[in-house]
């Protein structure tokens, strides 16, 4: 329920991808927001008001000159009852009114109307998104404070491929979650490490552990949600990536190790979230081990270099920020943690709390003490941690 208390004025424009503003309708309500639709004429031509009508739960304005309107002032009201106006999709007429301060309809006499923020996901073919016009009106808008979420590239409804198809409702909401958030990282640069490693013993066997990365996936979408340029190191996971960051796939600890420490030193802000293996085999196997006389194999493991200790010690560092995932003596192991790595912040929690779920439990461990963060969705700890880390960064 990330959006929940928020009220969104959808408008959605002609085109094909009209289709897809029913999904993002029903998303925006699945995550909590009161949705207004407001539709152009053009948009009825390709999916009705009744659609909308039964996903959002409010009746759909299309006409300026609507009567339910007390005032007759549709684009007066609705506008002042929202936290932002997302229209989706937005067509180059749309783009070009908007620029111009045209407004010959209920959505863009709104949109001109408004006193909360506008954004909007462009669709069109994508000889209409390079057109010289349609560049020159987006450039307006940005100057103008609109955001523009998109577009993305792909096939089209034309039957051409390129920029300017929708973004998916899934990445919309995404972004829309991420501008509502405080920017408290904005122009940092944040690098994370998430999920485990597999030391390899032979082709087919290793030394691994069962994190999912889901808490560090969680921490590089926060950061960028803040602000932050994000680069996320990650060991064998099926996450998706979270929008907007850059992610590296790694497999072993060695391989990881290589990637931080080549980004570290121009970092604001290093998170190792990552269950990096302690030992890895000194040497794996060339083809798969065989039980041929039933004796187990004599497997010699080396130790592992401690990547965050490491960054800790660079001669200027980023601000470094470890994990401790315990099965017992959480503050204990966690304050010996942090003295030894010399790191200014620790998040610990218990395994059985964390590993492999949704939600999490999380203490941090800083100079000021142990704060104990309210148990919830990795997501919300996440944001939690960033805020704390960005209270550090300002000396708070």
């Amino acid at each position: 329920m990330e959006l929940q208390g928020k009220h969104i004025v959808l408008g959605i424009t002609g085109g094909i991808a009209a289709y897809k503003a029913a999904e993002l309708t029903r998303l925006l309500v699945k995550a909590g927001a009161t949705v207004q639709v407001v539709m152009t004429e053009g948009a009825t031509h390709f999916v009705t008001p009744v659609t909308f009508q039964a996903l959002s739960g409010r009746t759909v304005f299309t006409d300026q000159w609507d009567g339910r309107v007390a005032n007759n002032m549709a684009h007066i009201d609705l506008s002042r009852e929202a936290d932002l106006i997302l229209v989706a999709p937005a067509s180059a007429d749309f783009l070009a009114k908007v620029a111009h301060g045209l407004a010959d309809d209920l959505l863009t006499t709104m949109v001109l109307a408004r006193d909360c923020p506008l954004l909007a996901a462009p669709a069109m073919n994508k000889q209409m998104w390079e057109n010289p016009a349609t560049r020159r009106n987006v450039s307006t808008l940005a100057a103008d404070g609109v955001t523009l979420l998109g577009p993305g590239c792909g096939d089209q409804a034309c039957g051409e491929t390129g920029d300017g198809r929708m973004l998916e409702p899934e990445e919309i909401v995404e972004d829309l979650v991420a501008f509502l958030q405080p920017k408290l990282l904005a122009g940092r640069k944040v690098l994370i490490t998430a999920g485990p490693t597999f030391e390899a013993i032979d082709p087919v066997r290793g030394i691994t552990n069962l994190s999912s990365g889901k808490m560090g996936f969680a921490v590089a979408r926060a950061a960028r949600e803040a602000g932050a340029e994000v680069t996320l190191v990650c060991g064998p996971v099926s996450q998706p990536t979270p929008r907007g960051v850059t992610r590296i796939d790694v497999t072993g600890a060695l391989d990881m190790h290589r990637e931080v420490m080549a980004r570290a030193a121009a970092q604001d802000v290093f998170v190792g979230v990552a269950a990096v293996a302690d030992y890895r085999p000194q040497a794996a196997a060339e083809h798969k081990i065989k039980k041929d006389d039933g004796a187990p194999p004599a497997i010699m493991l080396v130790e592992n270099p401690d990547i965050l200790a490491e960054v800790a010690a660079l001669p200027k560092p980023p601000l470094c920020v470890g994990f401790a995932a315990e099965s017992r003596n959480l503050a204990d192991y966690a304050r010996k943690k942090r003295a030894k790595k010399k790191i200014p912040l620790i998040a610990g929690n218990l395994i059985e709390h964390g590993f492999g779920g949704e939600d999490n439990t999380l203490v941090l461990f800083d100079d000021a003490g142990q704060t104990p963060l309210p148990p919830g969705p990795k997501s919300e700890l996440a944001r939690a941690l960033v805020a704390h880390i960005a209270r550090l960064l300002r000396g708070d």
